[in-house]
């Protein structure tokens, strides 16, 4: 019996001896305009009326823009607005370095005008253009586009297909991929018009192999900086490099080269079996995961960013947080193992039998994808006790160049002619 299955045993059990409290609640009455006038008293003074205060106009966010050029390319140290699409597209026949040149100049222009709420040039519906809502858009380098561009021998080394894992079940459908779009906003208006400008610019050069939507918690729901849930309904993402140093040596290339201040981009799509996950009871759907569904804290602590004390045990002897707990698995047990990590869910909605097509889009970005993202999956796909209701379905890997200078286009250190 796994420990799992002893510690579910032993935690049902004494689930059961206890009863429930009843809560026994009193209501105040509440009076408008306060006590009637006193018979005997006379007439009552009036009183004079308060007007009720007015509630202040929700903030809006449709003119929020962040800038397009930098050092580094928007969307990956970005906070993540709560709406996503990735299109990864294949190049067509011919496409040469020539023909990536202007291809990634066009969508540099039309990427560098959208985000700022202008128009792409061409725009034939410029009015869906003017409220960007901090809309980015990103580009991702497949292993296919170094082969295209002749520039093989300086795609970097992580930049591949991803070795199997034991819990893979990959569609073609949801895999590889030359070029990545990733377009993110907290409209999804802004998002739908900003994919079709660029795929529509992309047509003479590219087709579209895939095209995955994903969603968090809406802008204004929690705070800007709380942890989304996934649909599951757990915390997910709390372990995160922190800003600054840390930050940087994870996930930032270091130089020479054309690839300094740009980052490896593994997206990978996860299905999730809702039918079974609603069947497991609360208890040992926190142990399978080493956390806390209300807050998101660790079993061995109280509040979501406590440190998880892998060595602890309870009264019987059993580790808190156990051998197969996500948490433990996922932990990076030395620096190069820290890489920043962005989920968005996914919903294809229900099929006819009414079993959900849910799951989540989870991005890995990280200076090498083998020194980060591949030893700590080969961990989770090993043994991970999630792995009862998680199977990976789609895989894809990226070289996200740096930044465009002022005047620039994204990949212009590796295409530029």
């Amino acid at each position: 019996m796994t420990a799992l299955g002893r510690r579910h045993l032993l935690t049902s059990a004494a689930a059961g001896v206890g009863g429930a409290a009843a809560a026994v609640g009193l209501a105040a009455a509440n009076r408008i305009g306060g006590p009637g006038p006193d018979p005997a008293a006379g007439t009552a003074p009036a009183r004079p009326v308060v007007a009720a205060p007015v509630p202040a106009a929700p903030a809006l966010h449709g003119a929020e823009t962040v800038p397009f050029f930098g050092v580094h390319q928007a969307g990956i140290e970005t906070p993540a607005p709560a709406h996503a699409t990735y299109v990864a597209l294949d190049l067509r026949k011919g496409t040469d370095r020539a023909g990536l040149n202007r291809l990634l100049r066009l969508l540099s222009d039309d990427a560098a005008r959208l985000t700022q709420g202008r128009p792409a040039l061409g725009d034939t519906e410029p009015e869906l253009a003017a409220a960007p809502s901090r809309l980015t858009v990103t580009f991702g380098f497949g292993p296919g586009l170094f082969t295209a561009a002749g520039l093989e021998p300086l795609r970097p080394a992580s930049v591949a297909v991803l070795p199997a894992f034991a819990n893979d079940a990959l569609e073609e459908r949801w895999t590889g991929g030359d070029l990545l779009l990733q377009i993110c906003s907290d409209d999804p208006l802004a998002v739908a018009h900003t994919v079709r400008m660029l795929t529509k610019d992309a047509r003479e050069f590219a087709t579209v192999r895939w095209v995955q939507r994903g969603f968090r918690t809406a802008r204004g729901t929690a705070a800007d900086d709380a942890t989304p849930r996934n649909l599951m309904g757990q915390i997910d993402g709390t372990v995160q490099p922190l800003a600054g140093p840390q930050f940087d040596a994870a996930v930032w290339a270091a130089g020479p080269g054309w690839f300094a201040g740009g980052t490896v981009l593994v997206l990978r799509r996860i299905r999730m079996e809702l039918e079974t996950w609603d069947a497991f009871d609360r208890d040992g759907k926190e142990l399978a995961m080493g956390r806390r569904l209300d807050n998101g804290a660790p079993l061995t602590g109280r509040e979501e960013h406590d440190l998880p004390d892998l060595t602890a045990v309870d009264g019987n002897g059993f580790l808190v947080i156990d051998d197969d707990a996500h948490v433990r698995l996922a932990h990076a047990t030395v620096p190069a193992e820290l890489m920043l990590r962005r989920g968005y869910n996914y919903d294809e909605g229900p099929s006819a039998d009414g079993t959900a097509d849910v799951g989540l889009i989870f991005v890995a970005c990280q200076a090498d994808a083998a020194t980060a993202f591949v030893p700590v999956q080969r961990r989770l796909a090993a043994k991970d006790a999630m792995n009862q209701w998680v199977t990976h379905v789609g895989s894809a890997v990226f070289a996200v160049p740096p930044g465009a200078p002022e005047g620039g286009w994204v990949g212009q250190g590796l295409l530029g002619v």
